[in-house]
């Protein structure tokens, strides 16, 4: 039976291991921080597949300048990065153009109008039982489907000014298939009475859902999949040596061949797929959450905050406030304004917070047209890529697991992969 490496063992690489061993592969997963950890571990839980706007967008050449100035602002960037990063900002600035934007948004929705689909075989056990309300297809005594909750993202607005500046990005959502409901300021406080009266307009996307513990849900899964014959190997892979007829991983010296590796390890990919010939231009969005424990009953469902940058998340542990975006390479010094603006904003919304009892840092892996990258690499159809995606690897995890199993399956995937190639850039 062939053997397959996956290097990564969050949301993309167990999403992979879990498609692959219903092909019948035998599956070693690399990952010297073990499963879920990074920024599988402190997103913000959201099955966002509404998410289709890319952050390379015409707007930014409005918005940048108040985003670089104002002590407001949800993004930063590092001056002393600045030399290292400004190549992939050239990049960035040209895809968002209109033309290239558009290409980008419609790009991701192609895999969105498929993330339900890819997360079924992960979370039922037998055929699709749609939920009483329209939600999506899951069933409801199936263990990972506990982790579910089936509830609309809420996206609000304190001021008509800014949703007015949202409109052209929910018209093209609306014309891309998505579904979602504009409110007022009474519908809003009717929704979610505990969040403070300064919001004008909100947005509620349907079909929505979250988790209530991510890595929970993929502790959960990884254990289902050792008990199938997976195996966890808590090691740092140094290089990948594609070939014609398999491909190899080095890990501290030592050489290990596999019919397969899958390249699965977010930001850290971009070594991998140079190694293989195709020299990517991914950086990482240091991304933070702060927890306020036992505060999850002020809101029933995800709600973000679209000015401020933030998704105020239910979870069993308490309410998580995750977002931001600083531009700054890897390192673990924390940002403290951006910590702060969390909290304060997050109070700001929901008076009744009190005090954060911890705070997170990771690392969003993220390419200049916002679009993953999935498919085969230019050296070896043996070494399958399925990173970068950037703030939807939970909700593009399914989808993204069985594209891995259909390329090296030799099966046709389910959309045309040309516009996630490697190749683009």
């Amino acid at each position: 039976m062939p053997e397959i490496a996956i290097i990564g063992a969050g949301f993309i690489g167990l999403a992979s291991a879990a498609a692959l061993m219903r092909d019948g592969h035998r599956v070693t997963l690399f990952d010297p921080a073990g499963v879920g950890q990074g920024a599988s571990f402190g997103n913000a839980g959201t099955f966002a597949h509404y998410a289709c706007i890319p952050v390379n967008n015409p707007s930014v050449f409005r918005d940048l300048p108040r985003f670089l100035l104002s002590n407001e602002s949800p993004f930063r960037l590092r001056w002393g990065y600045l030399p290292h990063l400004a190549p992939w900002l050239a990049r960035f600035m040209m895809s968002s153009l209109p033309r290239r934007y558009e290409a980008s948004a419609t790009a991701l929705a192609a895999l969105l109008d498929r993330a339900h689909d890819g997360y079924a075989p992960l979370l039922a056990d037998a055929e699709l039982a749609r939920l009483h309300d329209g939600y999506a297809p899951l069933l409801a005594d199936a263990e990972l489907a506990r982790f579910v909750r089936p509830r609309e993202c809420l996206y609000l607005y304190s001021n008509s000014a800014s949703f007015d500046a949202a409109r052209p990005a929910l018209d093209l959502r609306r014309q891309l298939g998505v579904a979602f409901d504009v409110l007022g300021g009474n519908d809003i406080r009717a929704l979610e009475p505990s969040l403070a009266p300064i919001f004008e307009r909100g947005v509620l996307f349907s079909n929505s859902w979250h988790f209530s513990n991510p890595q929970g849900f993929l502790q959960t899964l990884y254990l289902q999949l050792a008990d199938q014959g997976l195996t966890l190997q808590r090691s740092t892979v140094d290089a990948v040596q594609p070939a014609t007829d398999g491909a190899s991983v080095t890990i501290e010296g030592a050489t290990r061949r596999f019919s397969h590796v899958v390249i699965a390890t977010g930001a850290r990919s971009a070594q991998f797929a140079k190694q293989c010939g195709d020299p990517v231009p991914l950086d990482t969005e240091r991304g933070y959450h702060v927890r306020f424990p036992g505060a999850q009953q002020l809101v029933s469902r995800p709600v973000g905050w679209a000015e401020r940058g933030f998704y105020m998340t239910p979870m069993s542990d308490g309410l998580r406030v995750a977002g931001t975006v600083e531009l700054a390479g890897f390192g673990d010094t924390r940002n403290r304004s951006l910590i702060d603006l969390l909290t304060f904003s997050s109070k700001r919304a929901l008076p009744a917070l009190d005090t954060p009892d911890s705070s997170w840092l990771g690392f969003r892996p993220t390419l200049p047209d916002g679009v993953p990258v999935l498919g085969r690499s230019r050296a070896s159809e043996r070494v399958i890529y399925a990173f970068g995606h950037q703030h939807l690897g939970l909700t593009l995890a399914g989808v993204s697991g069985r594209i891995v199993a259909d390329l090296i399956a030799q099966r046709a995937p389910p959309l045309d992969l040309a516009p996630y190639s490697a190749t683009r850039f």
